[in-house]
């Protein structure tokens, strides 16, 4: 990852080397998850910390706000394609950027914001690996305050079967061409967590790959090598579609972003996700393995 490769990845040492690009456009996308019981959580932007601490020339991305559909009552489900365009063209994102984004204690806020972008049909994106954390642990320089870009006209096309719906998920249960992944913890996914979306356990048919597993003790991406088995297990190179999700679509996209990175052609992430199928009594679910 010395190097831009178009998958999604980038070290901090690149990001180092190429901070003064006039292409870049960085950004902290950070949200964090206060635990709550029963369930599941508190959502408290990660604004202010942002305005105590970022890399260098980062602006900030409120996933919570601009770039989330107003008229879900599911938190940050995707907004229509014509609103994220204006909201990134407003903060400095424009056809010839360069986007990389981060975030902390987990990448999976810029994970989802990269899958956002790449919905579109914006490719030249990539998450900072091992987000904020890496960076400070490696004494890299930090800045406080706000940054911005200049704002541009930014025109985006949604990419067809890049999301899916409960209709979708409902259809692939039984389904050999498709492979659904469940990306929660598994205690979660088991329905022995403590907290749950509504209904403990996993969509029927689902596996799991829990997110967590996907990264080192740095917090940065575990080698390909050692990821495409736990995928594999899943069955996912044997069917030709793969739908991820996890609590609200946001831990998802690392999944997605690791099968994107292992060459899976056709993935959709579920949008809503536990948060809106553990909530309708008539979607299946099951506990245990």
């Amino acid at each position: 990852m010395t190097e831009w490769d178009g998958r999604g990845l980038v070290s901090t040492d690149w990001l180092a080397t190429h901070l003064g690009d006039a292409d870049l456009r960085l950004y902290d996308t950070t949200v964090r998850l206060v635990p709550k019981v029963p369930g599941p959580y508190e959502i408290v932007s990660g604004r202010a910390a942002y305005d105590g601490a970022h890399i260098p020339g980062a602006g900030f991305l409120d996933l919570m706000t601009e770039l989330s559909d107003p008229a879900s009552d599911v938190p940050f489900m995707m907004p229509a394609v014509d609103r994220l365009a204006a909201a990134l063209g407003s903060a400095g994102i424009g056809p010839d950027s360069r986007v990389v984004l981060y975030s902390w204690p987990t990448p999976m806020w810029a994970t989802r914001l990269w899958w956002m972008l790449r919905s579109c049909g914006f490719d030249n994106v990539a998450v900072l690996d091992g987000g904020l954390d890496k960076w400070r642990a490696e004494g890299r320089a930090m800045e406080s305050g706000t940054r911005s870009y200049p704002a541009t006209q930014l025109s985006l096309s949604a990419r067809p079967g890049a999301w899916a719906d409960k209709e979708d998920v409902l259809a692939a249960i039984g389904d050999d061409s498709v492979c659904t992944i469940n990306a929660l913890s598994p205690a979660t996914f088991q329905g022995t967590a403590e907290s749950s979306y509504g209904r403990k356990g996993h969509i029927t048919g689902s596996l799991n790959v829990p997110y967590e597993a996907l990264l080192k003790a740095d917090g940065s991406f575990r080698p390909d090598a050692e990821l495409r088995p736990l995928f594999a297990a899943a069955g996912a190179f044997q069917r030709s579609r793969v739908i991820c999700y996890c609590g609200g679509g946001i831990s998802a996209t690392m999944d997605a972003l690791v099968l994107t990175r292992l060459g899976h052609p056709h993935i959709a992430i579920y949008d809503g996700s536990m948060w809106e199928w553990a909530r309708d009594p008539s979607l299946p679910m099951a506990t245990g393995v």
